[in-house]
């Protein structure tokens, strides 16, 4: 039995056979797919995930499902699992991702929503994974690996390997700084869902750990997927610091330090993650996204001479010389 025919026969056994009309609702980034299905008892869409077990751990998915929802974010109800199989049977937030329907003239509303979502689930005490020194070196090293050595096609020199390290100790540094929060861990416009109803419906968080209090707030307005000039993030970031700042007061130039240093390590890592789905997964329409992520990197190092051993590194594997014709430019 193959395994839409599994998904099938789990469906079946869960309502008499209500459930009809398989359709693929959505791509990601892992070895999870999503489906959307029909009830034909109450005539409403519902969505399926389906994560092999073998590759997918979904009790992460779980946990965090009833955390996020008990804080009031519009997460998607479980109304059916069997975790042994890899099956679960969830809410349908909608055919809106944010991506989607983001202008300038929603775009202030929509991320006030956002933000206050964000703000909620930095309020969640759990015991989650710690978002550690480990844990951002791991992630960092993706580059060398996946964008430099296989994308690039460039090995580094002991002592360009030297020099990238420094960098990632520091930015390693300022993330262990911050205050420690709940870290949905890839809060952006294809992950937040436009819904008529305590928007955004909040997706694809089973990641989640306890971290740096600015990496979501990068994720969202750093977005790997879009672009906002410098000062709309800016004022975003003040509605942000309103919310806060009754319990937990951060200057703006202290958050925007972190902030933009944040940004440094997530897009670096990202880099080596877009390459590695498409030489690894054969998700090659990530490399569309690589010239932003790159621009977001070039312009931190630009506005904070400390990382200006990153950028001397970066222009030189960016030379025509390396002849490997697959470099992006910023």
């Amino acid at each position: 039995m193959d395994r839409h025919q599994q998904l099938q026969q789990w469906l079946d056994s869960l309502s008499r056979n209500t459930y009809s009309d398989i359709e693929p609702a959505s791509a990601d980034a892992s070895f999870r797919q999503y489906f959307r299905v029909k009830n034909n008892a109450d005539g409403k869409n519902y969505i399926v995930m389906d994560a092999p077990p073998e590759k997918e751990n979904c009790h992460p998915f779980v946990q965090v499902t009833e955390l996020i929802r008990d804080a009031g974010v519009n997460a998607p109800d479980i109304i059916a699992l069997d975790l042994k199989q890899g099956f679960l049977l969830l809410d349908d937030l909608g055919v809106q991702p944010y991506l989607d329907v983001l202008t300038d003239d929603n775009a202030e509303n929509m991320y006030r929503d956002a933000i206050a979502a964000l703000v909620k689930m930095q309020s969640i005490d759990a015991i989650l994974p710690a978002y550690n020194r480990q844990s951002l070196q791991t992630e960092l090293e993706l580059l060398e690996t996946w964008y430099i050595n296989k994308h690039l096609g460039v090995e580094l020199t002991v002592i360009q390997q030297q020099s990238l390290q420094s960098v990632f100790d520091y930015l390693i540094a300022n993330a262990e700084q911050q205050p420690q929060v709940f870290v949905h861990r890839d809060y952006h416009s294809r992950n937040l869902m436009f819904t008529e109803e305590n928007n955004p419906g909040v997706i694809d968080y089973q990641d989640a750990v306890i971290g740096p209090i600015t990496y979501d707030l990068v994720s969202l307005f750093k977005d790997c997927y879009i672009e906002w000039p410098r000062e709309k993030i800016e004022h975003w970031i003040d509605i942000y610091l309103a919310h806060v700042t009754p319990t937990l007061f951060i200057e703006k130039s202290i958050l925007l330090h972190w902030f933009d240093l944040m940004g440094v390590q997530r897009h670096l890592k990202v880099l080596g993650i877009f390459s590695r789905l498409n030489y690894r997964d054969g998700k090659a329409q990530y490399l569309d996204d690589l010239p932003l992520t790159y621009k977001y990197i070039i312009e931190t190092c630009l506005n904070h001479p400390e990382l200006q051993p990153l950028k001397i590194l970066l222009d030189q594997l960016q030379e025509p010389s390396s002849d490997n014709g697959s470099a992006v430019t910023a």
